[in-house]
């Protein structure tokens, strides 16, 4: 019998019952959180559904050495987890983003580039302000990036200067990715008047076969040449877009856009979500990168909406710009854009900014790897 009771306590000291924390319900409780958002609310349920379950994997209380967790060499999550880790993961990702997206409402209207390069302020005004909360300067370089919006290139650039905060910078740009109309859409209306809402912006030009196809080209060898450290997402975002307009390389562009995208997908909110344990992810640390990345978002949307009032002063009428368009100079495609045609059909239902939008929206896409690669350069 005694036998008997000492097998039972040495299962019990195995099981998550006697090894849970109060740090472990909690974190359990964010992953839930993060799945109910995705499936009920439908915010960004691609990414939110993968990274919550991933937490609440990451935070099953486990008995040491059991070679099953993410931070255990050899274990599965480990080795899965290496494509962030080593920053694998994002230029795949970028290589279906390139194969998905259409370049045209920036091919048209180029001169719309610059409210996508304004909008990058958020990353750059993220950084001073960490380095001011006493993040040293790599740190606060891989914080800034959250400005961007955008998951992937937060994650290769942490990966890079900062990879014991992956976990807390993946999270926070994935999250607050996926809440970008609620955060944008107050700024717009505080930041611009109802005559500048109403705003109506010709329709763009009609852009050829020809031109879609050496974009990828031009575009690639311009962001290259001036930041060589940013290859890995560039390289992989314009060859995407270059397979997609070729004509010839459907069948490429379609699993690149497709497949293999959604395959990298899941495994970089998997593994992310899993890497947020609750003994590296509750800290100080954590509550000030989610406070930044806030603040960064706010600085881009507003950065973006201010350029394009102050621009709009040197500019004749019927060339003028809707301001609405500035916040989609963040690079969360196509959600900012969105945000910009709700907004100014509420005022004008006649109004679409959508295709005026995307073009800011995809230079922001652009902006943010040329920003990853600046701050790689120079803090890498």
């Amino acid at each position: 019998m005694e036998q008997i009771f000492d097998s039972l306590s040495q299962f019990w000291q195995f099981t998550g019952f006697a090894n849970c924390t109060w740090q472990h319900l909690v974190m359990i409780a964010i992953g839930i959180i993060f799945v109910t958002l995705g499936i009920v609310k439908e915010w960004e349920p691609m990414l939110l559904v993968p990274i919550g379950f991933g937490i609440v994997i990451g935070n099953i209380p486990m008995f040491p050495g059991l070679n099953i967790g993410v931070y255990e060499d050899g274990s599965v999550l480990n080795t899965l987890y290496q494509g962030v880790r080593q920053g694998w993961y994002p230029p795949l990702i970028f290589l279906g983003i390139g194969a998905m997206t259409d370049f045209s409402a920036l091919i048209s209207q180029p001169r719309l580039m610059l409210i996508g390069a304004v909008a990058q302020m958020g990353i750059f005004g993220a950084y001073l302000l960490a380095m001011a909360f006493g993040f040293a300067p790599n740190e606060a370089g891989a914080i800034g990036i959250i400005g961007g919006a955008d998951g992937p290139t937060a994650i290769f650039l942490s990966s890079k200067l900062a990879p014991d905060l992956m976990g807390a910078i993946a999270v926070c740009a994935y999250s607050y990715m996926a809440l970008v109309p609620v955060i944008q859409k107050p700024i717009m209306l505080l930041l611009t008047t109802k005559e500048e809402r109403l705003i109506e912006m010709p329709r763009p030009r009609t852009v050829s076969q020809k031109e879609k196809i050496v974009f990828p080209v031009i575009g690639f060898l311009c962001t290259a040449f001036i930041v060589p450290s940013g290859l890995p997402l560039l390289g992989m975002l314009f060859f995407g877009n270059l397979l997609k307009e070729s004509g010839v390389t459907r069948r490429l562009a379609n699993t690149a856009g497709g497949p293999l995208v959604d395959v990298v997908t899941i495994l970089i909110g998997l593994t992310v979500g899993a890497s947020t344990q609750a003994d590296k992810f509750l800290t100080g640390n954590s509550l000030k990168i989610f406070g930044l990345g806030l603040l960064s978002f706010v600085i881009a949307t507003t950065c973006g909406v201010l350029f394009v009032k102050v621009w709009n002063l040197f500019l004749k009428p019927g060339r003028k710009i809707n301001p609405l368009i500035g916040n989609a100079g963040v690079s969360a495609v196509p959600d900012s854009a969105r945000v910009s045609e709700t907004v100014g059909r509420e005022a004008n239902p006649s109004n679409h900014l959508l295709m005026h939008a995307m073009a800011p929206n995809v230079a922001g896409v652009i902006g943010s790897a040329v920003a990853a690669g600046i701050l790689l350069g120079f803090l890498g």
